[in-house]
């Protein structure tokens, strides 16, 4: 039994000296592996469009237009090569980067000179190249376009100039104007304002009617929206520019929905009804081209309706409505199907995000799926199996898999590894294309049939993989908070989800710095089971550097379904901030976690509660780093900020309570506050206003300002700035001297 015993310690002993021989021959992570080489980044596919035959589909690779074959990967032939891209008169080839095709297959529509609008928009210079005949032509001559889209009939593109609608017919070359009102900062016609597209998630507002004799668009006033006004700097007197931006309570676009009718020439209003001061996030032809689906949400946004309305009366009726008690998403989880009687709609109505089939003639409603998990993608309805496919948070909530289920509410699984996948699906659902990764392990992208099989790898990323065994890179591991103050609004005790990575020498016997970091804001996650890119290797590289990195998803945050997501309805930061600060506790009560040196990073709605980590929770927190903080959701934009606080008239105190602006005062360790100048999200006036509150309470912090930069803080050398400047921020606050 001794010699037994005696034979285990000297084996532990030689692999733990072998092991830290082998840690010492690994190389070291430096920011500039992370930012500047970006060695790190992973191989993807980008461009898969499946084609109509259901077996095939097409991709851009270098610079051609190529037909893939699904099953076998066969290139089968080139649709567009570069040759085919010489405007007449040039030499040069335009760039494809993108396109799209024409529902026949016979043309294709790409843009260049691309130039951005906000944060999804742009607007292009446009050229449509027919792949029969090759004639590659400009789609107009008067400026540059937007949104260009082929009609079903593959005879004309609609496309949005100067906030105006417009048609070009294909055979003719004729280019026709359709709306005439549009006007900067006044009307804009068949694109969302700033705000709608930024929180309703759309970039486009005009489309076409299945028999092509009609365009739907919904026509935006933004005239009574109040500007607000950045400064650009560079030149010797800086650039003022000027956009709509609704803040909480503030008025926002009057909003409304029109046919034009191709044939008659003549723009029908549909009816959406007498309040003019709600929402339209969503418009969509039914299958009958006479028949507008129109999505109509209520400014508290917990009433829900879908109307249809007659395209040419413009008489419509409710057909679908849906009410809760805190606020309804919007989402593009709705297919009509072929039927002509029915659709497939998400709803969280029975706690969590399901996909339910209503018959509209009948008004009748179907669960389909069902289960304690959240549907989180729904990618389309298959007709000849009566299938709808879609991706859940299954296993765990960090998890991400592909599953079906059928009108009668049979699901299968279709997917079934631990971590994150992803599905691009044929034309008629035979294949898809499958993205997956873990936290650990980067994307493996693959072809697989209907039943799930993997039938060839179009990406393993073998590189990346063999480059990271190359470096001390420690792994991410998953755990959870589990403390009795952490329950549910029916006093159900529940834990958070987490992980942590700690440096790759740990010993347990010692006492480290620990950086938390947070986002926390609604149905959002950080704690995924998937490749985290550059963000997590810098979570690794501190690691490498002697820290424990942990984050926590608070109450609040998504795929645990309504009553752990809308917890926080009416007191944004009161339940988080209560979970960030049980976090900091429940750690610092490790043996080998110094209680002394706990920081909190985040940014955006991250930073938001960075602020309130170092105010409301000073005794857990020794130093902050909130990168574009909301310091005071008065000052965020009315259409998130109001969904989950109502208006600042009817909650002040919501509003008030749980803005770090008003706990300043509370401070005891350092804060480090990061804001770009150019931020047209959250605006740097957020940051301008908590540090009016710091010289008040003449509390100290750290500052820095990246001028012209939009919310991502980008461009050039600026992310190898920032990450060294945090880095050295949280070695000066949190390291021992």
């Amino acid at each position: 039994m001794k010699s037994y015993f005696l034979k285990a310690l000297l084996i532990n002993v030689f692999s733990f000296y072998f092991l830290a021989i082998y840690a010492q021959e690994k190389q070291q992570l430096t920011l500039e592996d992370i930012w500047v080489s970006r060695k790190f980044s992973p191989e993807y596919v980008y461009g898969i469009r499946p084609l109509a035959n259901g077996n095939t589909f097409a991709q851009i690779v270098d610079g051609n237009l190529v037909v893939f074959d699904f099953k076998t990967g066969n290139e089968l032939k080139t649709l567009v090569q570069s040759s085919d891209l010489i405007p007449e008169g040039d030499t040069v080839a335009l760039p494809l980067y993108d396109f799209e095709l024409s529902s026949d297959e016979t043309k294709i529509i790409f843009a260049t000179e691309t130039e951005p609008i906000y944060r999804h928009s742009t607007r292009s210079a446009y050229y449509v190249l027919d792949l029969k005949s090759k004639k590659l032509q400009p789609l107009s001559a008067n400026g540059k376009q937007q949104l260009a889209t082929f009609s079903p009939d593959c005879q004309k593109v609609a496309f949005m100039r100067d906030n105006n609608l417009y048609i070009t017919d294909l055979l003719s070359d004729e280019e026709t104007q359709i709306t005439f009102d549009g006007k900067h900062n006044e009307i804009i016609n068949g694109a969302p304002d700033w705000v709608y597209e930024e929180e309703f998630s759309f970039s486009q507002a005009f489309f076409w009617s299945g028999d092509s004799k009609k365009i739907a668009f919904i026509r935006f006033d933004e005239s009574k929206v109040k500007e607000f006004q950045m400064t650009y700097y560079g030149e010797l007197y800086p650039e003022h520019y000027k956009y709509k931006y609704p803040k909480a309570g503030e008025n926002n676009s009057v909003v409304s929905v029109k046919v034009f009718n191709l044939e008659n020439g003549k723009t029908v209003t549909m009816q959406t009804g007498d309040n003019e001061d709600i929402y339209i996030p969503r418009i969509a032809w039914t299958t009958d081209p006479e028949i507008l689906s129109i999505q109509r949400l209520n400014r508290h946004q917990n009433h829900f309706e879908i109307l249809f309305a007659n395209a040419s009366s413009g008489e419509s009726k409710v057909i679908y409505e849906e009410t809760s008690p805190w606020y309804v998403d919007i989402t593009d989880d709705l297919h009509f199907l072929p039927d002509g009687e029915s659709f497939l709609i998400t709803s969280e109505k029975d706690g969590y995000n399901h996909i339910y089939l209503h018959n509209f003639k009948k008004n009748t409603t179907r669960q389909l799926s069902s289960g304690q998990f959240d549907v989180t993608t729904v990618f389309g309805y298959n007709s000849k199996e009566k299938k709808v496919y879609f991706q859940s948070a299954t296993p765990t909530p960090m998890d991400r898999n592909i599953q079906s289920v059928d009108l009668k509410g049979n699901m299968n699984s279709i997917t079934f590894e631990s971590g994150q996948s992803n599905a691009v699906f044929s034309s008629d659902f035979s294949f898809f294309v499958n993205t997956h990764s873990t936290i650990n392990t980067p994307y493996y992208i693959s072809v697989r049939d209907k039943k799930g099989t993997t039938l060839r790898v179009l990406k393993d990323n073998s590189k990346l993989k063999a480059r990271v065994s190359e470096y001390q890179l420690p792994e991410f591991e998953f755990f959870e908070v589990v403390d009795s103050s952490i329950r549910l609004a029916d006093g159900q005790q529940i834990s958070l989800n987490a992980w942590r990575v700690l440096p790759p020498d740990f010993d347990p016997s010692k006492k480290y710095p620990v950086l938390v970091y947070i986002y926390g804001g609604p149905g959002a996650q950080t704690v995924n089971n998937a490749w985290g890119g550059s963000n997590n290797l810098w979570f690794q590289y501190l690691a490498q550097q002697g820290f424990i990195v942990v984050s926590a998803d608070n109450r609040g945050t998504g795929a645990r379904g309504v009553a752990f997501k809308k917890m926080t309805y009416k007191e944004l930061g009161k339940y988080e901030t209560e979970d960030l600060i049980t976090t900091a506790r429940v750690l610092s009560q490790l043996p080998y976690v110094d209680a002394e040196r706990i920081g909190v990073f985040g940014w955006s709605y991250g930073g938001y509660m960075a602020s309130l980590g170092i105010t409301k929770g000073a005794d857990y927190f020794a130093s902050s780093i909130a990168v574009a903080p909301v310091t005071n959701w008065r000052y965020y934009d009315n259409i998130y900020t109001e969904r989950y606080m109502q208006l600042p008239s009817e909650n002040a105190d919501g509003y008030d309570q749980n803005s770090p602006i008003n706990h300043v005062g509370k401070i005891k360790g350092k804060y480090l506050l990061i804001h770009g100048s150019g931020d047209d999200n959250v605006h740097y006036q957020n940051s301008m206003e908590m540090i009016n509150a710091l010289v008040k309470a003449n509390k100290q912090f750290e500052l820095m300002i990246y001028p012209n930069r939009n919310h991502g803080i980008y461009g050039g050398n600026t992310r190898l700035h920032l990450y060294n400047k945090m880095t050295h921020f949280l070695e000066e606050t949190l390291k021992k001297n």
